[in-house]
């Protein structure tokens, strides 16, 4: 069986300021701008003293349409090292922009009649992986979005060696080696070679450890540890991808709206200081964890205003801290400052009651 919410988005992949006041306050004189400054330069004056959180304010780019820069529910989002933000939506449009949203480049995969990809990664190497996922098949791209035919893997549907289900997800550990999540008949991961051999597979489809229903996303940390956020189980599973095949280590999450519980993962990212982010569709946010699986706070919530989401697909974190999310069904994506780089001031925008 498949769950429910993975039937409904295969059947639809297949389907289709402020007023301002008349009263100018009057402006403080030199004697109260230098009151109010002094405790500032204090405190960076006196060694151990912690600036004040800083508040971080989601800006939204994007908007609904076919032209060229807009979105049809943008669904998958990657970085590259220049902060490049490499975008697919459900046109089955691959768009290059700027960290602020101004439109480089742009290509289309071969085919898009049977379904769309939902997932975007970029290697080591600098190639784009895309998981075609109603073609079974993995994708590699320049980064000028030159398709190298050559290096696909599979365009079979089974449950062979390097035959798929409905694909997902592309990453590498640290060897290069590939993992590969699909859904469907048979939920599993399987493992290849930087040049496409298959090594190995993980999981099946159900309930238990080392189960899935829809592995939607995927990461490898530093350790070679596979983290699979396990979208219909509502849970993140975490394996140790130093063996063959991955064995299972711990997971966390349960079904839910509560601070610590997930409803449909759908993508992770890492932030280098010891944090997992988890963007949530069923639950329109994103939600911080600690490394073992402790939540640290949400941001976002149901809505279209800035700061509200309306079932995001994914998300990125850029160079300078920046999140990029991927509100899909406002068609469009939100920008905010979510982790603070050395010596800047801690970023107060994760809620956590």
């Amino acid at each position: 069986m498949i769950c429910s919410h993975s039937i409904i988005s295969a059947a639809m992949d297949r389907g289709q300021a402020a007023r301002m006041s008349n009263l100018q306050p009057r402006s403080p004189s030199r004697q109260t701008r230098l009151i109010l400054l002094f405790p500032l330069v204090a405190c960076l004056l006196f060694v151990g003293c912690t600036p004040p959180p800083v508040e971080s304010v989601a800006e939204v780019w994007g908007r609904k349409g076919l032209d060229d820069g807009r979105f049809i529910k943008p669904r998958a989002i990657a970085v590259d090292e220049s902060d490049q933000l490499y975008i697919i939506d459900m046109t089955s449009r691959i768009q290059v922009f700027d960290h602020l949203g101004k439109l480089q480049n742009f290509w289309k995969t071969p085919e898009c009649v049977n379904g769309k990809p939902c997932g975007i990664s970029i290697l080591r190497d600098g190639r784009i992986a895309v998981p075609d996922t109603h073609y079974f098949r993995v994708l590699f791209y320049t980064p000028e979005g030159q398709l190298l035919s050559e290096q696909t893997i599979g365009g079979q549907n089974g449950r062979g060696e390097g035959e798929f289900g409905f694909l997902t997800d592309v990453v590498e550990d640290s060897q290069g080696n590939l993992y590969v999540s699909e859904y469907g008949d048979f939920d599993r991961i399987q493992k290849f070679t930087s040049d496409g051999k298959y090594i190995c597979s993980l999981g099946a489809h159900g309930t238990e450890e080392g189960e899935f229903l829809r592995p939607q996303g995927m990461l490898v940390d530093e350790k070679d540890q596979l983290w699979v956020a396990d979208a219909c189980n509502h849970r993140i599973q975490v394996f140790d991808a130093t063996t063959e095949p991955p064995t299972f280590k711990f997971s966390f999450g349960s079904s839910g709206s509560g601070i610590g519980e997930l409803s449909y993962p759908y993508n992770m990212l890492f932030d280098g200081q010891g944090f997992l982010y988890v963007c949530e569709f069923g639950n329109h946010r994103l939600q911080k964890f600690d490394l073992e699986g402790n939540s640290h706070g949400i941001w976002g919530g149901p809505g279209r205003e800035p700061g509200q989401l309306h079932q995001p697909w994914g998300m990125t974190l850029d160079s300078q801290g920046y999140f990029h999310v991927i509100d899909s069904y406002n068609h469009r994506v939100q920008r905010f400052k979510g982790v603070a780089k050395e010596g800047e001031p801690p970023i107060d925008c994760w809620q956590t009651e």
